[in-house]
This record gives C-alpha cells, structure tokens and sequence, in this order.
C-alpha cells in the first residue's frame, strides 16, 4: 500500500486568504456576552426599536396574497417593487435622480463592497481608504489582494491633499468613504471637503464608493449633498436597511453606472444567484405599508439621547488628555489617548471590570492607531452608558498615573 501524507489542509488554501484580516470585532464581542458586562464594542442598531409587529405584518401579507411567487426564484437585480421605492427615495430625500435599472439588491451592503472587489480589483491594484477605515472594507477587500492606500482623515473629512498626491503617484482604481457619520470615527464630510474632493479627482480614471448606512441617522445639522451629486455615474454608492430598518434581512443594494452595473450581475449570478427574495418581498411590503421617515425619526430621537449621555459622561470623566469626536449622528465616538497609550493593553483591563470598547488598531492598515478607541452607543440605554463611561474614566485616569504616584495611592 503507498504511504500517504495526512491530510493538512492548511497547506491546500488560496494564497489570498493569508492576508485577509479576521473580524476582530467578532472576536472582542465574543468576550462581552455576559449579562454583567457594559459594551460599548458592537456597532449594532438597538433591538427595542425593531418594527417587530409590522414586519409579522408584512409578512403575513406577503406569504397569503402571493407566497408561492416570494419563495420562488427570482432576478439577479431584486424585486423591481424594491429597487422603484430605492430610487424614489433617493429623489424625494436626496433631490438624485437614480434608475431602478441602477440599483442591485445585495445581501447587505457588505456584499456590494465583496462584488466590487470581483469586478475591478487585480492583485496589487492600488485602492484608497480612509485611515482610520470601515473594518468590514478592509476585510472585504483585502481577499482580493490589492495595495491598500490609507488616506488621513480629519476633522472635516478625508485631507484632499493627502488624497490628491496620491493619486498623482499611484494609479488608484477606487477610493472608498463614508462621509456621513463615518464608521469608526463619527466623522462626516463638510460641504467645503466634498466639493474639494470633486475638484480634485472629477476627470480621473477612478471610482469613488459612497458607502452611506447612517446617513438617515443626523441628530443634528443638515444633510450635506451626496458624493453622487458631484461625481455623476463615477460615483458607485452603496446602501443599506439595517440601521434604519432591521440587520436580519441583509437587505442592501449598490448604485452604479450600467456599465460597471452589468458586471456587478455578473459577478451577483456567480455569488448566490439573488438575494433572498422573499425578505425582499416583506421589506417593500413594509414600506409600502409603513411611514419610514417616521420610524428614522423614532431611532434617531433614541440615538440622540444615547450620544448626548455618553458625550455629556466622556466631558466629565476621561482625562483631558483623551480627544473624542463629536458626531452629528449615527453609532460612534472616537476617542484619541496620547501617542504612548495602548489601548490593546487598556481592554484587557477594562473587561476585566465588566466593560468594553473596540481597540483602534484593527482600523488601520499597514499599523497604527494603537492609543485609539471606537465607542458605540446605540446598543446600550443611558444609564448603562454613564455608568460604563465612569468605569472607563476612572481606569484611564488610573492607566496613565506615574508609577511612582500609583504606588503611593
């Protein structure tokens, strides 16, 4: 008999996979499922504000008036229904003119970052992202082996400059962003930075992702115009359900040009065929049904509560020596301890007094961010947040006392 090898298959896997990054938001959440345990490290929409009862609604609608057809088989592009009132919206709420034959229903928009990648990205292919950048991005993309480009991000959006040399040295396929409420930071493009940015890369030969899921979520202020509505068809964007809906459905859609558009079906037919179809069908059952603009008013009424509490607390015990964004809206803050500080390091203490957060490392490509931390806080109610705030505040206060001073304590 021949002598055989065991089987090892870590030696069979695609050279690809060695560089993509796991979740390690998954990871940390992993550690914060006790009940005693105040998280502010998941970027998750709160369960309480769920339309449970509509969406039983809905659904019952759907399954008696026509189930046989919503568990059917369905086209690549979505439930047409579902792409109309996408592209209503967009005029009614953003004054864009969008086609349905523009939008692709995807399972989340994670997946229309995933078909991006398929469609455009070669190993090596330079991308621009934001630094600090979306996790989900970074993994999504890093499967299909390009140059990640970190571009810094300010105060007022991605610096224009820093992005303009860029591109002035390196052919850049794409640049990727979130300009509203940005995910990690909080951060959202003022009108001035989205109007440089199209002056600087209007003409190129690049795609500009918008990735928007919290732009409905503005507490305060006034929506500033879409990248769309600079850009034109060089703009692809990206949208998504579960911030202002529900997750579960994994209901998201991507924008494009038909050009790029017939690729992205191309790439969808060879993914999964379609998105699930009956979630179609109970989504814009629900819509149709439903005042959505109302039920965004309800979520961000809470979401305010929620940021002013954990804001007001982050004033009143963190050190001065911590920077936090301030966001207009959306799921985070961003906090900046000085350049010594590690919060890898702070986690490990902080869970060990029932609390956590999200180190700022994962964040960033090629290193970086080790004294940063992303807060989330529209999964906890506001006495969870003040209390987890002045647990967090009393141990960095504690973390960054001279050795000498902590021993005399």
């Amino acid at each position: 008999m021949t002598n055989r090898a065991h089987f090892q298959p870590e030696q069979l896997f695609a050279a690809r996979m060695s560089g993509v990054p796991t979740s390690f938001i998954r990871e940390i959440l992993k550690t914060t499922i006790q009940p005693n345990v105040i998280s502010f490290a998941g970027g998750l929409p709160n369960p309480s504000l769920f339309p449970v009862e509509a969406f039983r609604e809905a659904a019952d609608r759907v399954l008696s008036r026509g189930g046989r057809t919503a568990l059917q088989y369905a086209p690549t592009e979505g439930y047409l229904p579902l792409r109309e009132y996408i592209a209503a919206r967009y005029k009614a709420v953003q004054g864009l003119d969008i086609s349905p034959e523009e939008i692709l229903i995807t399972s989340g928009s994670q997946q229309g970052i995933d078909l991006l990648g398929k469609v455009l990205i070669n190993p090596c292919d330079a991308i621009a992202i934001e630094k600090p950048g979306y996790l989900g991005a970074i993994q999504a993309l890093s499967v299909y082996q390009p140059r990640f480009c970190p571009v810094t991000l300010t105060d007022e959006g991605v610096d224009v400059d820093e992005l303009e040399a860029l591109y002035d040295h390196y052919n850049v396929k794409l640049f990727s962003a979130i300009p509203n409420f940005q995910n990690p930071t909080g951060i959202s493009y003022t009108e001035e930075t989205r109007k440089r940015l199209a002056e600087a890369l209007i003409g190129r030969n690049t795609i500009v992702v918008e990735d928007d899921p919290y732009g409905d979520l503005r507490f305060f202020g006034t929506r500033a115009p879409s990248l769309r509505a600079y850009f034109g068809s060089q703009c692809v964007m990206l949208g998504s359900f579960s911030k202002i809906a529900a997750p579960g459905f994994r209901l998201g859609w991507i924008v494009a040009a038909k050009p790029i558009m017939e690729k992205l079906v191309i790439a969808k037919q060879a993914t999964d065929l379609h998105t699930n179809f009956v979630g179609q069908c109970i989504m814009y059952e629900y819509l149709a049904n439903n005042d959505l603009d109302v039920h965004i008013q309800r979520i961000v009424a809470v979401y305010r509560e929620q940021c002013e509490a954990m804001t007001e607390a982050i004033q009143m015990h963190f050190p001065h020596e911590a920077i936090a964004t301030k966001p207009e809206g959306g799921m985070f803050v961003w906090i900046t301890m000085p350049e010594n500080f590690s919060t890898v390091q702070f986690f490990n203490k902080a869970i060990r007094h029932n609390v956590a957060f999200v180190p700022g490392t994962p964040f960033y490509v090629g290193g970086g961010g080790e004294n940063t931390m992303r807060l989330n806080y529209s999964c906890s109610d506001v006495s969870s947040i003040r209390e987890g705030i002045r647990r967090l505040g009393r141990l960095l206060h504690e973390a960054m006392m001279p050795a000498t001073e902590i021993a005399s304590v």
